[in-house]
């Protein structure tokens, strides 16, 4: 038996899909029975651990094939919830009117509502921000609910392997590592933060301060040269793309989140899951997720200086307010963002949702 059925188009592995298979593994723990719907070319099928999965194309454009697949799906299996996330799934997902199953849209971006979205029964976003967006866009305000994502605590490596990646990478004991990683696209600012990692490391700290991004993505080269051109390669340390970061959350003093563009921010989630300080921009998600010098530091979306500045004062102010961000961020992820209580949301909606009487479709 399916409880909900879970449906994602995308092929690469970023944010969104890894929380897909969080959450999908973290329902089943609960006792909830998910499936999910992925495409054949999907890296999650190496993610949904004990998770039954179907394999269907879901093809840019208007893939009449899998939305008949996904229909006849929905027809055989009978899930109670169908949940699909971003665009493309959602697009292609429509539940025929005699369905019992109930068809919720998770967004986790600011996307186009008209022609992909607005024949769901309800919509998730995972921000108050979002849900507002929702809500403009003229869908109902009583079937938007707002749940945001979790990242689970982390247990630290041992402090022998944290020492084995550093002596591989040439970093000294003494040196102060700044960490970042995500997509090489616009939206994710690392011609910004590089920029300002060359303004910082003008200053007095260019001979114990070193960078670590990790990540892959079309603006590889343009970075790489950036960073050629600004003369950083000799304190700057490019990883690849790292499926399980871990060990550079646990090697790193401070995180950094250079974003123009961000409707929550996963990476913040997961550097206060490591107890570790955030210096963020101030865009939408960060916005939520931050309370200045509380949990964390913003700075303006952007601004390389600006952010060189901020970088330059948390620097500065040294271990002990390191551990006090990094303490509060872990505290902020305990009480909103923790597995129970968005899995405990989620579970809640579902239930809401079964028991509403009359239909959702017109």
């Amino acid at each position: 038996m399916t409880d909900s059925l879970h449906i994602i188009g995308s092929r690469q592995m970023g944010g969104a899909e890894k929380f897909f298979a969080r959450l999908l593994v973290a329902l089943r723990d609960h006792g909830h029975c998910p499936g999910a719907i992925i495409r054949p070319s999907s890296p999650l099928a190496s993610e949904l651990h004990d998770v039954e999965y179907i394999q269907v194309g879901m093809r840019n454009g208007w893939d009449i094939v899998s939305a008949i697949k996904i229909r006849r799906l929905i027809q055989r299996l009978k899930p109670s919830i169908v949940q699909t996330y971003m665009g493309r799934a959602t697009r292609l997902t429509k539940i025929p009117y005699e369905s019992a199953s109930i068809h919720v849209a998770r967004l986790g971006g600011y996307y186009k509502i008209k022609g992909y979205y607005e024949h769901a029964d309800a919509w998730v976003g995972n921000t108050k921000g979002l849900c507002d967006y929702l809500v403009r866009n003229g869908l109902p305000a009583d079937r938007i609910y707002h749940i945001g994502n979790f990242v689970e605590e982390k247990s630290y490596p041992s402090q022998m392997k944290i020492r084995e990646i550093r002596e591989s990478l040439c970093i000294p004991d003494h040196a102060v590592v700044l960490f970042s990683l995500g997509r090489f696209n616009y939206k994710k600012g690392f011609e910004d933060l590089l920029q300002a990692f060359k303004l910082v490391t003008s200053k007095d700290r260019s001979d114990s301060l070193y960078l670590i991004i990790a990540g892959d993505g079309p603006l590889k080269p343009k970075l790489h040269a950036l960073a050629n051109e600004l003369g950083l390669n000799t304190r700057l340390i490019w990883v690849g793309w790292q499926n399980d970061p871990g060990l550079f959350y646990a090697l790193a003093d401070i995180f950094v989140c250079p974003s123009r563009i961000e409707t929550m921010g996963n990476v913040i989630l997961e550097a206060w899951a490591y107890g570790l300080p955030v210096l963020a921009t101030e865009t939408p998600g960060a916005s939520e997720l931050i309370q200045e010098g509380t949990n964390g530091l913003l700075a303006p979306v952007h601004e390389p200086v600006a952010l060189a500045e901020k970088l330059l004062l948390l620097l500065k102010a040294g271990n002990r307010t390191w551990r006090e961000l990094g303490a509060k961020g872990l505290e902020s992820l305990r009480k909103d963002y923790s597995r129970e209580t968005i899995v405990g949301k989620y579970l809640a909606m579902y239930e809401e949702l079964e028991n509403r009487k009359g239909r959702y479709r017109h």
